[in-house]
C-alpha cells in the first residue's frame, strides 16, 4: 500500500549549483551527497529542516534513466523555464517572501492572494517555476465549488 511521497525529482543543469541555490538561498538542508558505483551518477537530494520524510533529487537529465536524445530536450526544457517543480509551503509568505528575495531569489510574481491561500511564484537558478505558497486554512486541496 502506498503510505506517501517521499522522494521527487527536480531536473537540475548543475549539481553543484543546485545544491548552493536549494541549501543557501532556499533553506533547504543536504539530506544526501553521494555518488552510486565508480563512475556512477550523483545521488544529491534535499528537504525542509522539519519535514524528514520528503526529499527532493537534485538530477541532472541523462542516464541511466534517458536517452541522449531525450536528456538533451529536458535540459533545454529546465534552461527554457517552462517546467514547474511544484509548491512549497511557507507559513509566513510575505516575510519569507522579502528574506528569499534578500538572499538573490528570482521572483516571478509577488505575493498573489488566490482561493487556496497567497501565493508568490519563483525560479530557481536552473529555470524551473515554483509555487511559493501559504494555504488558507484547511490546506491546499481544491474545493469542489471553486470556480477557476
Amino acid at each position: 500500500m502506498i503510505k506517501g511521497l517521499a522522494i521527487s525529482t527536480v531536473w537540475v543543469l548543475d549539481q553543484d549549483r543546485a545544491k548552493e541555490f536549494y541549501t543557501e538561498k532556499l533553506g533547504l538542508e543536504v539530506r544526501t551527497d553521494m555518488t552510486m558505483g565508480e563512475g556512477g551518477m550523483r545521488w544529491l537530494t534535499v528537504g525542509a529542516k522539519d519535514q524528514p520524510d520528503v526529499e527532493l533529487t537534485l538530477m541532472v537529465p541523462g542516464s541511466p534513466a534517458m536517452d541522449p536524445e531525450s536528456a538533451e530536450a529536458m535540459r533545454m526544457l529546465v534552461a527554457k523555464g517552462v517546467l514547474g517543480a511544484g509548491v512549497l509551503a511557507t507559513d509566513d509568505i510575505h516575510g519569507d517572501y522579502e528574506r528569499l528575495r534578500a538572499r538573490g531569489v528570482q521572483f516571478l510574481q509577488e505575493p498573489q492572494e488566490r482561493p487556496y491561500g497567497t501565493e508568490a511564484i519563483f525560479r530557481d537558478d536552473s529555470g524551473n517555476w515554483f509555487s511559493f505558497t501559504q494555504p488558507r486554512e484547511g490546506g491546499l486541496a481544491p474545493e469542489k465549488d471553486w470556480a477557476c
